[in-house]
């Protein structure tokens, strides 16, 4: 989305013959591959520890972390491999995203037009604001919470990235579609006189 974003913006004219779909093709095929293929990896070194006593995860889905507690195998060799084949995919894209809005940005400024800024902004503010999101709850939940602290955290967090990203995803792209501004502003317009009837009669 954010290559999407960069050509739309940086390389206007180009965009139609870059952007096809055999190459929107492409680019899911590879990150479905590569995600696969790491926690497939993963899966195999974890199907290899014993698992002893309670077999009740501590958590919403079946994640890494709260099932390694329940083994009593020693799992530091599953979290190093975790670590290093995990960490490539999760920030690698993320520097490809901070490189390529930061040549957004710059192409933004040169703009001469305030319109024109505005409309470049909002083109990449909802994927930007989705980007935050996602990768600011993740990194919160599995680089800066110790192993220590209490799984409830862990679990508010997880539900951010897995469930209120995805959910708020058609929101924060629909709230360009002028037609739902609109339709947005007429329900909360007649909210608004719905309240001040239900007080009026409430003061009769």
């Amino acid at each position: 989305m954010s290559y999407d974003r960069y050509m739309a913006i940086c390389n206007p004219l180009r965009y139609s013959s870059v952007m096809s779909f055999q190459r929107g093709l492409h680019l899911v095929f590879w990150c479905w591959f590569i995600a696969f293929s790491v926690m497939l990896n993963t899966t195999f070194q974890i199907s290899s520890l014993q698992f002893c006593g309670p077999n009740v995860i501590d958590h919403f889905f079946c994640d890494l972390a709260p099932l390694l507690q329940l083994s009593c195998s020693d799992t530091s060799s599953v979290e190093m491999q975790n670590l290093l084949t995990g960490a490539p995919p999760t920030f690698l894209p993320l520097l490809y995203i901070t490189g390529t809005y930061i040549s957004i940005f710059v192409n933004i400024v040169k703009i001469p037009t305030t319109i024109g800024r505005q409309k470049a902004f909002f083109t990449c503010s909802s994927h930007l604001t989705v980007v935050c999101l996602f990768y600011g709850t993740l990194i919160i939940a599995y680089l800066f919470l110790s192993k220590n602290q209490t799984l409830n955290i862990h679990k508010v967090l997880s539900l951010l990235y897995t469930v209120m990203t995805p959910l708020v995803n058609p929101i924060i792209y629909c709230l360009r579609n002028r037609e739902i501004k609109i339709a947005l502003f007429k329900l909360i317009s007649t909210d608004r006189r719905a309240l001040k009837g239900h007080q009026k009669n409430v003061l009769l």
